[in-house]
């Protein structure tokens, strides 16, 4: 164990990681956290973190990180998105700690005992998988897997870090004191990611009430939204140097407001949601009404969650250079809005910057969203197509910066738009 006086450092140092962690309200933004906190405590170069489905047996990956591997990029850059599915089994690393619900600790993946108990009587049934190493050029060598789970001891997710590293950068196996301090960080963690779980839970239970009113909104386009607009944002962010702190708590409200974008179809007539073909003036003119009512459902504003949900819903269709297709303006009487009516005419327009940084990202996610998936009145539109549309939109529909910022991961976002699109 380290001495008194760096031990005492650690505990504060996990303390102040814990608190930081508890502000966070979305579960995959929590995750992510997570993860980089952990591989910070103990000093490691990389590592995931998955989640965990009891019921279907199932392990997501969820994020990774590598130093060695981002160090390569140029700012800004991030690691290729990668995102799979596996059903848990012990013969994988991370399925043997989720079903067994204990902590693997190797000191090198590629020289591992044949026996993972220390009395040798049980044999090991798991084998490292090498094939992300060849893919990047990269080298595992220690690895720390390490189960998350809830107050109720229910299985939420696996943590797993790989590469511990001492003050000169050499790579050393995780010793005791990490097993320590990573076992105390998990275990607290349990409330934290239980609260975000069930704030996801609640805001994806209206976006599912919403979804049974309107068949075309899925599930996916919303996630799919969802993680666009951070993606956006992260780019945008780091363009304009904008300080981490207030980056990480913007994204982390983004990630659940981006996906009440349209909840106010929830009360929008079946004869003009569910119709097949184009919509009458005055039909299109009730539908806009999905913006007032979306701001409806959450005012009165008690968090920074409403009050950015709120902007998003009323101001994701208002246009940067305010021209006539934007609505619905500067309409501070929302409240008024009766559902089923005739939205009213743009008397202010509402323009530029005025527009909340939130709901203009979540314009460009939900147009490139919706130009690349099928609807009942279109076909689906090629990446090309889809990109130079939005290119040309730039500094007319979009705000400028982030039209630059999402052409600059285009591939990102196309592998994230193929990982969150159900296969037909």
């Amino acid at each position: 164990m380290l001495n008194d006086g760096t031990h005492e450092q650690k505990l504060q140092q996990i303390a102040e990681i814990e608190k930081r962690l508890s502000e966070i309200k979305d579960e995959d933004i929590l995750l992510e956290n997570i993860l980089v906190a952990a591989c910070e405590i103990v000093n490691a170069d990389a590592g995931s973190i998955y989640s965990f489905d009891e019921s279907s047996s199932d392990l997501t990956i969820r994020y990774s990180v590598n130093k060695t591997l981002q160090n390569r990029l140029a700012k800004g850059e991030k690691l290729p998105f990668s995102s799979f599915k596996m059903t848990a089994t012990s013969q994988s690393i991370s399925g043997y700690c989720a079903l067994n619900k204990t902590i693997i600790n190797i000191p090198d993946v590629y020289n591992m005992d044949e026996f993972i108990d220390k009395e040798k009587t049980k044999p090991r049934p798991y084998n490292f998988n090498q094939l992300s190493d060849l893919a990047t050029s990269y080298r595992t060598k220690s690895m720390l897997t390490f189960p998350l789970t809830m107050t109720n001891g229910r299985v939420l997710g696996v943590l797993q870090i790989i590469n511990a590293a001492d003050n000169e950068g050499n790579i050393i196996p995780f010793d005791t004191d990490s097993e320590f301090y990573i076992s105390h960080f998990a275990s607290s963690l349990g409330q934290v990611y239980e609260y975000a779980y069930l704030t996801k839970q609640l805001i994806e239970r209206l976006i599912r009430m919403a979804g049974y009113r309107d068949p075309k909104e899925t599930g996916a386009h919303v996630e799919r939204v969802s993680s666009f607009s951070v993606e956006i944002y992260d780019r945008y962010a780091s363009n304009k140097n904008i300080p981490k702190k207030e980056r990480e708590k913007f994204r982390d409200t983004l990630k659940l407001a981006a996906k009440c974008h349209d909840v106010g179809k929830v009360a929008i007539p079946d004869v003009i949601l569910k119709k097949n073909g184009p919509l009458t003036d005055e039909e299109r003119s009730i539908m806009k009404g999905h913006t007032c009512i979306g701001a409806q459902i959450f005012t009165p504003v008690e968090s920074e969650l409403d009050a950015m949900a709120r902007d998003v819903c009323l101001h994701h269709h208002d246009r940067w250079d305010g021209g006539a297709k934007g609505y619905p303006g500067r309409f501070e009487d929302y409240m008024s809005f009766e559902p089923g009516t005739p939205v009213p005419p743009v008397t202010q327009i509402f323009k530029g910057e005025d527009i909340p940084l939130a709901a203009r990202i979540v314009a460009v996610a939900d147009v490139y969203d919706a130009l690349r998936h099928m609807r009942s009145y279109k076909k689906e539109w090629t990446a090309d197509m889809t990109f130079e549309e939005i290119q040309n939109e730039r500094g007319k529909q979009f705000d400028p910066d982030l039209v630059d910022a999402f052409v600059q991961i285009r591939n990102r976002l196309e592998a994230i738009n193929k990982s969150l699109t159900p296969e037909e």
